[in-house]
């Protein structure tokens, strides 16, 4: 594999990352602003534990299969990279965790910090695929699709946390 292809591979599972930790951030977010009854630190921990929890099964998943694949450990910089890629999908959750911080110390109810965490993951998902897709080459239209897709995704997503729990 040529260093193209590897930094391409690793951008790749970044991204994948990333999109994961946005997900079950979104699925988080909702259900909590659907039940109502938590306060706002209680948000932010469970929105942390579930995204910390989602990074530590993905960077587990990465080191066992690697094994698998390669029938051998990862190399100190395979590790480096992997443990880069998990950990840094946690800035996916940045602006949520500020949201329910600022929420926590009492400058808005709880229910508007995760209803704008749910927007700001929403959000998140679109410019990450955005990000992704801008030096492609794909008609605009292909864009679109694409982007729409994904928000799509992301809109169905928190739909059927609020029918689940709504």
């Amino acid at each position: 594999m040529s260093d193209h292809d590897a930094s391409r591979d690793e951008r790749a599972r970044a991204l994948k990352e990333r999109i994961y930790v946005t997900f079950a951030a979104l699925a988080v977010v909702v259900t909590l602003a659907s039940h109502g009854e938590h306060d706002a630190l209680n948000a932010l921990v469970t929105l942390l534990v579930t995204v910390l929890g989602t990074i530590f099964a993905v960077f587990t998943a990465d080191v066992i299969s690697h094994l698998v694949v390669h029938e051998r450990l990862m190399s100190a910089r395979e590790l480096r990279s992997a443990a880069a890629t998990s950990f840094g999908a946690l800035g996916a959750v940045a602006l949520p965790a500020v949201l329910l911080l600022v929420a926590a110390l009492g400058a808005w109810p709880t229910f508007t910090a995760l209803v704008a965490a749910a927007a700001a993951l929403l959000l998140a998902l679109v410019v990450i695929g955005y990000l992704a897709i801008r030096r492609l080459r794909l008609a605009w239209w292909q864009r679109l699709v694409a982007l729409g897709a994904e928000a799509l995704l992301g809109v169905l997503t928190a739909g059927l946390q609020l029918l689940a729990h709504g």
